[in-house]
């Protein structure tokens, strides 16, 4: 099978054929995006500094390397945990256009109906991958929000293949996190009562 990977700038007919559970690749620009600036773009409702319309965030903290005067070396950019951001993420696809979100983890009701909606899609990258990641960036190119400090800095960077990214939510309504629960609990009910036959005193 041909590897999927998703070049920005991304339409929404780039993504009608993916779905849930698909593993995809991301080439391109990619900017860390995490909770302050969700905050600062929502709450405040200040315009993020960066065009990420039919673009792509991360919810990641990454560790920098300064060479010189803009010149930073990416050394490692692990996702964070993306269900921080879901009060605001709605509203932020909205808001700012963007197509591709990833992060660590699943997200809930408010991103499902916002990348349904807006045509946007939830990915999830590998915990514990960070210096993976690190690999896939080629260079950072700007750096906005700099008083937040490193973590919360939008880091905007050259990406090749960045991945891989399994999408967890898609443009047609889908959750696979909420999918997943359902089928687990059910196997986890049957597996209980089993248990419950052998061993009478858990109930």
């Amino acid at each position: 099978m041909a590897k999927k990977i998703l070049t920005t700038p991304i339409s929404a007919e780039d993504l009608e054929d993916i779905h849930v559970g698909d593993v995809i690749y991301l080439t391109g620009e990619l900017t860390t995006c995490r909770d302050v600036a969700h905050r600062r773009v929502i709450e405040e409702q200040r315009p993020l500094p960066v065009d990420v319309r039919n673009g792509a965030i991360l919810h990641a903290g990454p560790i920098i390397r300064k060479h010189g005067e803009d010149d930073y070396e990416m050394v490692t950019v692990g996702p964070t945990t993306s269900m921080r951001m879901e009060k605001f993420e709605e509203a932020f696809i909205r808001e700012t256009g963007v197509r591709l979100i990833i992060g660590k983890g699943g997200m809930g009701d408010g991103t499902m109906r916002g990348c349904r909606e807006y045509k946007a899609l939830h990915c999830v990258f590998p915990a514990g991958c960070a210096v993976v990641a690190a690999d896939c960036v080629e260079k950072i190119i700007a750096a906005n929000w700099m008083d937040l400090g490193m973590p919360e800095t939008l880091w905007t960077s050259k990406v090749k293949e960045f991945g891989p990214l399994i999408v967890s939510i898609d443009t047609h309504g889908r959750n696979l996190f909420e999918e997943n629960k359902v089928i687990f609990n059910e196997r986890k009910e049957k597996v209980y009562e089993e248990i419950c036959q052998e061993v009478r005193f858990i109930k």
